[in-house]
């Protein structure tokens, strides 16, 4: 069973998960205003992961026999000043959700809550890679510079992104 603080705290990451989620879709909107298709196809599958992360959440709470409670998802910007400029943003966004994944887990060990913290360890390793990720592609771009060329090269790369669900086809939490 869950506390109560480590469940409203889960609840949290749900929302956090799924405004990711909505983050990415806007940048996809953005990318494809501009006819960047391969980057678009990026945040589009970044989407999906985040919503992937949300339900894995959301079924822990389930699982751990809490009440799931949604709230509002805030509007994410919408514009821009570069593709850069976006990958500036996402990898913010990822060190702000890294921040938000070592709270939980300072939480569910001030909690006691082992089931949790086990949980968590997916999540810890994962932001890692969404952090190492959008950084490699940040610098990318950094290279690129104003060359349209570069860019397009790189769009076709991005288009070649897959999603791959994490979540075990039982339900439940993390996979292993």
């Amino acid at each position: 069973m869950l506390s109560k603080k480590m469940l409203k705290a889960l609840n949290g990451q749900v929302n956090a998960e799924w405004y990711s989620a909505y983050l990415y879709v806007s940048m996809a909107a953005y990318f494809e205003d501009m006819n960047l298709k391969g980057f678009a196809n990026w945040m589009s599958v970044q989407a999906q992961e985040e919503q992937a992360h949300g339900q894995m959440f959301y079924n822990q709470i389930n699982d751990r026999r809490g009440r799931v409670t949604l709230a509002a998802i805030a509007a994410p910007p919408t514009t821009w000043d570069s593709p850069l400029k976006v990958f500036e943003h996402v990898l913010e966004h990822e060190q702000m959700v890294t921040g938000l994944i070592n709270k939980l887990v300072d939480l569910s060990a001030a909690e006691s809550d082992h089931a949790t913290r086990n949980f968590l360890q997916w999540f810890v390793a994962e932001q890692v890679e969404e952090e190492a990720n959008a950084d490699a592609i940040m610098r990318q771009l950094a290279l690129v510079g104003d060359s349209p060329h570069a860019l397009l090269m790189l769009d076709r790369e991005l288009a070649t992104r897959v999603f791959v669900n994490p979540i075990p086809a039982a339900g439940g939490g993390a996979a292993a």
